[in-house]
């Protein structure tokens, strides 16, 4: 008996934990970041006076329901209030979306190359993870409804993608929910919604309007540049908002992380200078990229704030990740989401954007 210790459940043990973007070199020398998909711009100049100015009530409890960014986000999008739920980043909402719709016996799917995240909601809860075929590194909707079943109950699915950066359209989004069984909650996890160009559009939020079984969520973490305060929301059916609120920690949200995010929801002027800089850059180092196609390298067509880089010449990605670090830039090499062979960088400064491109050059013409 005295030997006897506490035993963390199978399927815990099983996880591997998340690991975030790196800051920084092995031995502590900090790098110019382009790992993690943060808004080069910072934030608004509103959102952090509205941080500062929450520091007076540091004291006292948040608002627990979120009341008034809740409002402002149905205000902004034209949806029922009362059926957003705000959580401690979007990832808060997708652990939750785990917790009350699946369990152990259950099946969890999510696209290859999926935000690692899905994976481990899935299993802290018991749940089976079941992965469906990429095509060529995008969402294959074909290979997604091949893996639905009788225990299928919860599907992820990230659109934009990461770390990949593609797309699916309304009509895929359509179609795959119009195949799912109604018991299976399909949530459409817009994390990088934002950067996607007018003309862009999967129809989640519509969907979820009618839909008895679609969560949508959305941050404020990317285009909004508030990560450090970790704000999240979700919208669906007033059913699986009330099954959501029942879990949830009841003051998730800071009072901060609240009135920083009104404030960045309202300057309407930062998200689209952040939009116009990331679409700007990004299709500057997409060209940059192709135009080191001799070295063996590849990029997956972007609608995100990153650009995936594969290697497929001389050159692997784990070598050009750490020349990259001695040139004093971290990106992001994903070998634990089977990425081994790419790098994921994000979009950062002017500076940022034409040093890193540089230094890769540098790196592979070094390599002939």
């Amino acid at each position: 008996m005295g030997n006897l210790t506490p035993q963390a459940k199978d399927w815990i043990m099983d996880i591997a934990a998340y690991i975030p973007g790196k800051a920084g070199s092995k031995d502590g020398k900090k790098l110019i970041k382009m790992s993690a998909n943060e808004n080069p711009l910072g934030c608004s100049p509103d959102a952090r006076a509205a941080i500062q100015a929450a520091a007076v009530s540091v004291d006292r409890y948040p608002d627990g329901g979120s009341n008034d960014l809740r409002a402002a986000i149905g205000a902004k999008y034209g949806l029922d209030h009362s059926r957003i739920i705000c959580g401690s980043g979007s990832d808060d909402i997708l652990q939750l979306a785990a917790n009350a719709f699946s369990g152990p016996g259950d099946e969890v799917i999510y696209v290859r190359y999926g935000f690692s995240v899905y994976e481990i909601a899935a299993k802290r809860y018991g749940g089976t993870p079941v992965v469906a075929d990429d095509r060529d590194y995008g969402t294959d909707i074909d290979a997604i409804l091949a893996k639905v079943t009788d225990k299928t109950k919860l599907v992820y699915l990230a659109n934009p993608n990461n770390p990949t950066g593609t797309f699916s359209d309304a009509s895929e989004i359509k179609r795959l929910h119009e195949a799912l069984p109604g018991n299976v909650l399909l949530v459409l996890d817009g994390a990088y919604a934002e950067y996607l160009d007018a003309d862009e559009d999967d129809g989640a939020m519509e969907l979820a309007q009618t839909a008895s079984n679609v969560l949508v969520t959305r941050t404020f973490s990317k285009i909004y540049g508030l990560a450090a305060e970790r704000i999240g929301w979700g919208y669906a059916s007033s059913a699986i908002i009330d099954a959501l609120n029942r879990i949830r920690q009841p003051f998730n949200v800071t009072t901060a992380g609240q009135a920083a995010a009104l404030a960045a929801l309202a300057d309407e002027d930062f998200v689209e200078n952040s939009r116009t800089h990331n679409s700007k850059w990004r299709s500057w180092m997409t060209g940059e990229i192709e135009s080191l196609g001799n070295h063996g390298l590849r990029v997956i067509p972007s609608h995100t704030n990153f650009l995936l880089v594969l290697f497929e010449g001389k050159l692997s990605a784990e070598t050009v990740n750490n020349a990259l670090m001695e040139h004093g830039y971290v990106v992001r090499w994903l070998p634990g989401q089977g990425l081994g062979n790419g790098l994921r960088i994000t979009i950062g400064t002017e500076a940022e954007n034409l040093g890193c491109m540089d230094a890769l050059r540098e790196i592979l013409d070094s390599a002939d």
